[in-house]
């Protein structure tokens, strides 16, 4: 039976030539970069140095960069730093926070916390395809807005947001403008000069680096409070001993995506497409998300009287790795809260599909998954109740 791996926007696999970089700080060059050795300054070397790579992969300054433990602390720390420095703008008139209402439960948690402790949130509505409209944003911000965080490009449904145009909005009003980028990177040009971005929250294991490792930018204007502390480590804002081997290995993953970037999204957008016009010969499919402002490696769709978990089981049986929705809400029942953002009824929602490509999806791939999927999906309408045509 073949294997085909389809889940890459849970995780990927860690590139050969990342796992290369990084081996080296598991052995020989194991000293803590906060020491003052050889040993350590060698550490220190080479966390400057992958420093200096991810920047460039976003156009930012080094000095700009702090490392965390992935995604989910990088989008808190940014959140919860810029909150708590505006504490005294709580519970005053009118939204102070601005977060969309299809973002990864990282910001969205973050956000339902600080609304029990005093904060205003607003959330913006999305369209069908889960765009957001700037002039909804311009309708809701105020001079009281401190803070604006909108994802770079939807985790399920693969949707990409205007960042440049939501950013200006933002600097009129001198609200500062967070992205969880997390999706983003690697699979499309990011700049935060030209995006107008003053945070942005990133994770190594989406782009074929190692688990555990993430990175905040922040612009240096903007004032952080730390939520984590400890030793002074990354100026005060992230303490923790350095995780030496993970840092060279996002900063690893972050020159190998600048590089390979075009080959790579060209390659999956190939596939992508391929596979979409493929499935939608099925009857009663549909593409969830927007059909071109999308990335390149998602395909979301969804069918009529299926359940999406039964669906999911059948094509790991067949040796297909796929996901229902996102990664990190894969054990709940409860219907995605995207897809009822986009307007899909709870039913229409549990039929849902995430299948996302990465660099090393082949055609034989998009073939085999292409032949398999129809005959499932009629299996499972078979044995549906729903299903009487």
């Amino acid at each position: 039976m073949k294997n085909v791996y389809l889940d890459n926007g849970a995780t990927t696999a860690v590139d050969p030539e990342v796992l290369k970089a990084m081996l080296p700080y598991f052995t020989e060059e194991y000293g803590n970069a906060s020491s003052i050795h050889s040993l350590g300054r060698a550490a220190k070397n080479a966390i400057e140095q992958a420093r200096e790579h991810i920047a460039k992969s976003i156009n930012a300054d080094p000095l700009d960069i702090t490392f965390t433990s992935g995604g989910t602390e990088s989008d808190n720390l940014a959140i919860k730093g810029v909150a708590f420095k505006n504490k005294d703008k709580k519970t005053t008139k009118g939204p102070h926070i601005i977060t969309s209402q299809i973002e990864h439960p990282a910001v969205l948690e973050t956000c339902k916390y600080l609304e029990r402790i005093g904060y205003d949130v607003a959330y913006l509505p999305v369209d069908k395809q889960g765009l957001i409209d700037p002039k909804t944003l311009k309708e809701t911000i105020n001079e009281n807005t401190f803070l604006v965080s909108i994802m770079a490009a939807n985790n399920e449904i693969g949707t990409i947001q205007p960042l440049q145009q939501l950013g200006a909005i933002c600097h009129d009003y001198d609200a500062y403008f967070h992205t969880d980028a997390v999706q983003a990177l690697g699979k499309m040009p990011l700049d935060v000069e030209s995006d107008n971005i003053d945070l942005l929250s990133i994770s190594a294991h989406k782009i074929y680096g190692p688990k555990g490792i993430g990175a905040l930018y922040r612009r240096k204007k903007v004032p952080l409070q730390t939520i984590q502390h400890g030793g002074g480590h990354e100026k005060g804002l992230r303490s923790s001993t350095y995780n030496t081997p993970g840092i060279v290995g996002l900063g690893s993953a972050c020159q190998l995506g600048q590089t390979r970037m075009k080959e790579d999204v060209a390659h999956m957008t190939k596939l992508r497409d391929q596979l979409i016009k493929n499935i939608l010969d099925i009857e009663a499919s549909y593409l969830n998300g927007h059909p071109t402002k999308r990335l390149p490696n998602n395909v979301h769709v969804r069918f009529d009287a299926i359940e999406g978990e039964s669906l999911n089981l059948l094509l790991d049986k067949n040796g297909i790795s796929a996901a229902t929705g996102s990664a990190c809400s894969s054990e709940k029942l409860s219907a995605s809260h995207v897809l009822l953002a986009i307007g899909l009824k709870p039913e229409e929602s549990h039929g849902s599909l995430r299948l996302t490509l990465g660099r090393t999806t082949t055609q034989e791939d998009i073939d085999y998954v292409s032949e398999t999927l129809p005959g499932i999906v009629q299996s499972l309408r078979n044995l549906s109740p729903l299903w009487n045509r």
